[in-house]
C-alpha cells in the first residue's frame, strides 16, 4: 500500500483512490505519481470523493458562467442597438414633368441618410449623401425615363462610417419615370371667340432635361404620339362639358353664336394603366358674346334708359324754349322801336 504524501503512515484507502478515475486536472507525466499528488485528506474518506469535490466546483461554477453569458449577450444587443439607427419608413416617389423628389421618415437624430439608386441596366448613383434631410431631389440620375428604379435609404452611423460593413437601408418601391410621372399644366397662350368658332392655342410644360443645345425638352418631346390633349369646353353658367382630342397644340371648335364659353386642356397618356391623365389647365372663359345686359346686368340698363330719355326730352324741350325766347325778344324790340317813332 502506498504511502500518503502527508506522512510516513499508510492510508487504508489508498489503493480505492489509484483504482478510481483520475481528475482533469491530474494528469501523467508531472513527476508525481497519482497517488503521491494528492492530500492524505482527500484519501482518507474513500475513492469518489475527489470525483465529487470537482463536480461541485462544476456546479458552483456553472451559474456564474451563464450570468456572464447572458451579460455579455445583454451587451452586444445593446451595442447592435447603437450601431444600427432605425431605417427609413414611408419612402414615395413624387414626380411631375419627370421632376422627381425621393421622401421618407422618420427625422434622423445622431444618424444621417444616404441615398442610393438602382437601376436593373444601369449603375448606382449615389445621392444626398450623409443628409439630415428626409427628401433628396433625383432627377438627374433618373436620366434614363424607360429605365425602373428602386431607392435604397441607407440610415449611417457616424461612429461607424470607418469599418466596411454595409449600413442598415431600407428598399422603395419600384419608380419608372415614364409610366409614373404626372403630367403638368399645359398654358393657355391665346384664344379667341369669333362667330360660331372657338380658337385656343396652348405649349406644352417643359421638363428638366436639356438638349445639347441647353434649351429645355417639352412633355412633347419626350412622349411624342403617346401625347395627346383634351379641350374641355361648355357654356358660361352651364354644367353639360364637351370635348375633343389633339396632338398638335391648338383647338378650333364650333360653339353657339352669340354665347360664351369656358374651357380648360388636360394632356393624356392613352397608353397607361394608371396615372393617364395630366393636371388641368386653368379655366378660361370668352366674353364676346356678352352684351351689355348680360354683362351688367339689369340696373344699368334702367340708368341707361333714363339717360336716354332724359337726352330725347332735352332734345325736344330745349328748341321750344330757344324759339319761345327768340320771338319774346324780336318782339319786345319791335314794342321799343315803335315807342321811339312815337316820340
Amino acid at each position: 500500500m502506498p504511502r500518503c504524501a502527508c506522512s510516513t503512515r499508510r492510508c487504508p484507502s489508498a489503493s480505492a483512490a489509484l483504482r478510481s478515475p483520475r481528475p482533469r486536472w491530474a494528469s501523467p507525466g508531472r513527476g508525481r505519481s497519482p497517488a503521491s499528488a494528492l492530500p492524505c485528506s482527500i484519501y482518507a474518506g474513500g475513492g469518489r470523493r475527489p470525483q465529487l469535490a470537482l463536480r461541485a466546483r462544476m456546479l458552483l461554477s456553472a451559474p456564474r458562467q451563464a450570468l456572464l453569458l447572458l451579460s455579455a449577450l445583454l451587451w452586444r444587443l445593446a451595442a447592435a442597438d447603437y450601431e444600427n439607427p432605425p431605417t427609413a419608413v414611408n419612402i414615395t416617389w413624387s414626380s411631375i414633368n419627370f421632376k422627381t423628389i425621393l421622401q421618407w421618415q422618420p427625422k434622423p437624430s445622431g444618424y444621417f441618410y444616404t441615398v442610393e439608386i438602382h437601376g436593373r441596366t444601369s449603375d448606382v448613383k449615389r445621392k444626398c449623401i450623409l443628409t439630415s434631410e428626409t427628401e433628396c431631389d433625383v432627377t438627374d440620375v433618373l436620366g434614363n425615363v424607360k429605365e425602373t428604379y428602386t431607392a435604397h435609404i441607407l440610415s449611417v452611423n457616424p461612429a461607424e462610417m470607418d469599418n466596411f460593413e454595409e449600413p442598415p437601408f431600407a428598399v422603395s418601391e419600384k419608380f419608372t419615370p415614364y409610366s409614373q410621372t404626372v403630367i403638368g399644366k399645359p398654358e393657355i397662350k391665346d384664344y379667341s371667340q369669333k362667330g360660331s368658332k372657338l380658337n385656343v392655342v396652348f405649349k406644352d410644360p417643359l421638363t428638366p432635361y436639356i438638349f445639347p443645345n441647353g434649351s429645355f425638352q417639352s412633355i412633347q418631346d419626350i412622349f411624342q404620339h403617346d401625347l395627346e390633349y383634351k379641350l374641355y369646353y361648355w357654356k358660361d353658367q352651364s354644367s353639360g362639358k364637351k370635348d375633343v382630342t389633339t396632338k398638335s397644340h391648338n383647338f378650333e371648335v364650333n360653339i353657339d353664336s352669340g354665347k360664351n364659353y369656358c374651357f380648360y386642356v388636360q394632356g393624356i397618356i392613352p397608353s397607361r394603366r394608371e396615372n393617364r391623365n395630366g393636371q388641368e389647365s386653368m379655366v378660361l372663359c370668352t366674353s364676346g358674346g356678352k352684351n351689355i345686359l348680360d354683362e351688367y346686368g339689369t340696373e344699368v340698363f334702367i340708368i341707361l334708359a333714363v339717360i336716354a330719355v332724359a337726352v330725347i326730352t332735352l332734345a325736344i324741350v330745349l328748341p321750344v324754349v330757344l324759339c319761345k325766347r327768340k320771338k319774346a325778344k324780336k318782339a319786345r324790340a319791335m314794342r321799343e322801336k315803335e315807342l321811339l317813332n312815337g316820340a
